[in-house]
């Protein structure tokens, strides 16, 4: 196809019956308002989706739609054209067809883009229907920094040469901006927000710096540069972070806040003193993010409104176990969300805090100061509060104190370390909290884990190994050969990991008259057995399994998180 012919979108959809007149006269009104592109302003207001209008683009033009979730992006041929000019025409060259390039295009109709375009890659041009929305997350995804962060690395490496810097006169510098140190700071949150990693690692090594980034919950390798580089990172980000510069022996914990492309993101960080300088470990939490919501984390629509009928208690403990990073603090603050309301006061007690959440009363513990959980717990329940989270039972004291506002008449939400959700009242019990308290008080226990989900893009089918089959019968028993199974090849959209995004993976325990006569007797083997059948094989493992089939996740996945939880 040559240059498009020029045609109304709103005609178009009208034409083909995916909008009335009328939502047609309320859009352009609002566009008129707004300044905003037509189509975005269907999309917002629900007229139609960014499907259907791709696709009566293709048929009124006579060309392609590509969906571009299931289309293999070659990173080399869209980078032929200039990262600011594919976000500005919502464009992206996707074949080199000898001929012509072929380009997709979020909108075909837009002929000043097409010349623009043209001029600029000097070919004969194809065009493609595409959605705006993944146009945009190809572009962040391709366009990433990664050679930008090596490159600044290095020009911070010419910068220091051999000799020591004094940083603070850096630092006092006007034109700070234009440091290197500061713009590879920049490009490392820039390139981290883009691929939604949850961590950021600066280790210092012998002969260099390795920074990497945790995505899905499995470290990559960024870039790596001079080790000389590591003290003024270290020491930058230390300033930012309003820590003592001077002490290098100690580690030290601390919080700044960055806006990058348009977001907010808190950042927690830690040193650490290691063999070859500081280890800087940044966890990042996204401020924007989504709504919080119990039933978008990935729990069993049943388990949902089980839970949400126990929360709605007007007292009891509930907790939330799982090790470091499966997603504990998420599910309670979803849980917090929901509770929220002008009629209840709600008060968490946080190390550090994790979300902001309007109209909660948030405490950060200090122990600096002595301001231990304990403590802020104890005055916590003298504000008169409905609802208290605490953000981790610790020790003896903040359990006791914790199940004792339970039981008058206070919803108490917290987090514990175990391993699954029949061990975690024994857990109590172990930490010294007296049988009758665990039993009267807590109310159910939801213990998780978080898997990674298969890229949607390079699903494909995948034949078992005899270990994976063997593990998978003690679920499925002779039914396993029943069903289909996944894995991901490995593509542009997944960054060859074969994963995209993760899920959770839950079971919970439920407080009822047999469990808690159970878990006051003696017998901590008779207790399990009444607990696991209280939860009727509802177990992580069979859960995982569940997904498994549903084709959202790979054997080798779930049997990661699986075996974890059953050490």
């Amino acid at each position: 196809m040559g240059r498009p012919e020029k045609v109304r979108l709103g005609e178009i959809l009208v034409q083909q019956k995916l909008l009335s007149e009328e939502q047609l006269t309320l859009a352009l009104t609002e566009q008129r308002r707004s300044g905003r592109k037509l189509g975005r302003v269907f999309v917002e207001n629900g007229y139609a989706s960014e499907d259907q209008i791709s696709g009566a683009l293709a048929k009124q033009l006579n060309i392609a739609y590509l969906n571009l979730k299931f289309y293999n992006v070659k990173p080399d041929i869209v980078r032929m054209l200039p990262e600011t000019q594919a976000r500005r025409f919502r464009a992206l060259v996707l074949e080199d067809q000898g001929s012509a390039l072929l380009v997709g295009m979020a909108d075909p109709t837009d002929l000043f883009a097409y010349d623009e375009i043209a001029r600029m890659l000097k070919r004969q041009i194809d065009l493609a229907v595409v959605n705006e929305t993944d146009v945009l997350e190809v572009v962040d995804r391709v366009y990433r920094s990664s050679a930008e962060i090596t490159g600044l690395a290095r020009e911070l490496e010419d910068d220091l040469g051999d000799n020591s810097i004094d940083f603070g006169v850096l630092v006092a510098n006007p034109a700070l901006e234009e440091a290197p140190i500061v713009k590879l700071l920049q490009s490392v949150f820039d390139d981290a927000t883009r691929v939604h990693a949850s961590d950021i690692h600066i280790e210092p090594q012998e002969n260099r710096l390795q920074i990497r980034f945790r995505i899905d919950g499995v470290l990559h390798l960024q870039t790596e540069a001079d080790s000389k580089i590591a003290a003024s990172l270290a020491l930058r980000l230390k300033l930012m972070a309003d820590l003592n510069i001077s002490e290098k022996r100690l580690p030290q914990d601390g919080r700044f806040a960055v806006k990058v492309r348009q977001q907010r993101i808190d950042v927690r960080i830690s040193t650490m003193p290691t063999q070859y300088g500081e280890s800087v470990v940044m966890r990042l939490l996204n401020q924007g993010g989504t709504p919080l919501r119990l039933d978008a984390i990935g729990m069993p629509i049943e388990m949902v409104e089980r839970f949400r009928s126990i929360i709605a208690r007007p007292n009891g403990l509930v907790l939330v176990t799982g090790p470091t990073g499966s997603g504990k603090t998420t599910t309670l603050y979803c849980a917090l969300a929901e509770l929220n309301s002008m009629e209840k006061k709600l008060i968490t007690v946080e190390d550090p805090i994790e979300y902001r959440l309007a109209g909660i009363n948030q405490v950060q513990v200090n122990d600096k100061i002595d301001l231990t959980f304990a403590k802020v717990l104890r005055s916590a329940l003298r504000q008169d509060p409905d609802i208290v989270l605490v953000g981790e039972m610790r020790d003896q004291e903040t359990a006791q104190i914790g199940l004792r506002a339970a039981m008058t008449g206070h919803l108490v939400l917290s987090t514990l370390h175990t391993n699954d959700a029949v061990s975690t009242p024994l857990r109590l019990i172990d930490m010294g909290v007296p049988r009758y308290m665990v039993g009267s008080s807590l109310q159910a226990v939801l213990a998780q884990r978080l898997v990674r989900v298969i890229c949607e893009s390079c699903a494909s089918p995948y034949a078992l190994l005899p270990t994976e089959r063997a593990w998978l019968r003690l679920e499925l028993g002779d039914n396993v050969d029943g069903h289909h199974y996944f894995h991901g090849k490995g593509c542009s959209r997944c960054n060859s990991m074969g994963y995209r995004g993760r899920t959770g993976v839950y079971e919970m325990l439920e407080m009822t008259a047999a469990v808690v006569d159970a878990a006051n007797h003696q017998d901590q083997n008779q207790f399990m057995k009444v607990a696991l059948a209280e939860m009727a094989g509802n177990t992580l493992r069979r859960h995982a399994v569940a997904l498994v089939v549903a084709g959202r996740t790979s054997v080798a996945e779930a049997m990661r998180i699986s075996n974890h939880s059953e050490e």
